[in-house]
């Protein structure tokens, strides 16, 4: 008889650990995707740099994005004494026992970040691997680098590119390049949403991610750039004691940046009952990228002699083509006040055509962006359901 009570007991733990693998399945909780990471293992890959605390092994041996314990092991390994992490290693990457004690010894460097998708992807991985393991490491990995995360934001509501922050350079700026800003939101807004892998976490970090959420939403607000009285769109990063826009690399511009602006504009449109001050910055973003436009223009990739540089090597360039049948296009930079498409090159020179772009840039930039037709596309359906009987792009038309 107890034997049987201890087999029904088996039974019923085995079947409830069946049940909740078969849901984490079913969210796709069960697997790391690998594509949240791809900036960082991809310039992993670029080549042998020196001042990394490892290289990638010649054979690149890698996990499955099943293998959750090992990937989490990684995350762990990787994760700073102040619980960030660092940029452009691949946490997928199967290491040595000689790579790993590399990257042990150097756990005080904080050169911890934001960047190529960076730290906020780390706790959502770990939130995974712990709802799958059960290992409380990784559950005190991912309380740590939240920690790291909250810390790390400005009074105003926006975050820096490194943190702790470094004396000189562009990186102490708040920043939208690349996604950082949005992806910290996006995090925090599952935490709220109580998305079942961060069910780990108390009251307290829930009230400070809440707090968080709120002062970033309010950045996000006061960033836009107001032209004459008239809100456009954001820059790239933002001064980050007086929120005016500011310039990032030689090559980066303060300018009215739409490729940033339309991640940061879909990013708001997904959000549930947004506020009065929410739906007027999309509306304002909307029409702004309706009438910055460029029509009859596509860029070509063609074959050029291959040209070496200390940034990297070219086989192609990229020209300017009229073409009355190709979609709509815009720049990714817009003059301040102007509004005239913009372009430069690493001297910090403004120049307003991509051909007076110097070849190592005009080739090795994403100078040209299709990303605002991705907000204009889901216009209609996010402004039925709350633009309040406001429709800017039929304001537009009836012109």
């Amino acid at each position: 008889m107890k034997y049987s009570i201890v087999l029904i007991a088996l039974c019923s733990l085995f079947g409830t650990r069946n049940a909740i693998a078969q849901d984490n399945v079913q969210k796709g909780l069960d697997r790391i995707d690998p594509r949240p990471f791809a900036d960082n293992s991809g310039h992993w890959y670029m080549g042998k740099d020196d001042k990394r605390m490892i290289n990638p092994s010649p054979a690149k041996p890698k996990y499955q994005p099943t293998q959750l314990k090992e990937i989490g092991d990684n995350m762990v390994l990787f994760q700073k004494d102040n619980g960030g992490w660092p940029k452009n290693y691949d946490f997928f990457a199967i290491l040595t026992d000689a790579q790993k004690d590399s990257v042990r010894s150097r756990h005080s460097e904080l050169n911890t970040t934001f960047d190529n998708g960076t730290s906020y992807t780390h706790i959502a991985a770990l939130s995974v691997i712990y709802k799958n393991t059960g290992d409380a490491r990784y559950r005190d990995a991912a309380v740590k680098g939240l920690h790291f995360l909250l810390k790390a934001q400005y009074a105003n509501g926006g975050w820096p590119q490194y943190y702790p922050l470094e004396e000189e350079g562009y990186s102490k700026e708040i920043t939208f390049n690349d996604g950082a800003f949005e992806g910290i939101m996006e995090l925090l807004k599952d935490i709220m949403n109580k998305q079942p892998q961060y069910d780990y976490l108390d009251a307290p970090d829930r009230k400070q991610v809440e707090q968080a959420f709120s002062k970033g939403i309010d950045c996000i607000v006061k960033t836009q750039i107001n032209d004459a009285g008239v809100p456009t769109a954001w820059c790239q990063q933002y001064d980050e004691h007086t929120l005016q826009p500011a310039w990032a690399r030689k090559f980066e511009p303060a300018s009215i940046c739409n490729g940033e602006s339309a991640d940061l504009v879909l990013f708001l449109m997904n959000l549930d009952h947004p506020e009065q001050r929410v739906v007027d910055a999309i509306q304002y973003a909307v029409k702004w990228f309706q009438d910055s436009k460029i029509y009859n223009t596509r860029v070509d990739v063609i074959p050029a002699p291959r040209m070496e540089t200390p940034f990297r090597t070219s086989t192609t360039d990229r020209v300017v083509v009229r073409d009355t049948t190709a979609a709509p296009i815009w720049t990714r930079y817009y003059e301040l006040k102007t509004h005239k498409p913009l372009f430069c090159n690493r001297d910090s020179k403004v120049v307003y055509s991509l051909a007076e772009v110097a070849r190592e840039r005009r080739d090795g930039y994403a100078w040209y962006t299709y990303a605002p037709q991705k907000v204009l596309n889901k216009y209609p359906s996010w402004q039925k359901k709350w633009g309040q009987g406001k429709d800017v792009l039929a304001q537009i038309n009836r012109r």
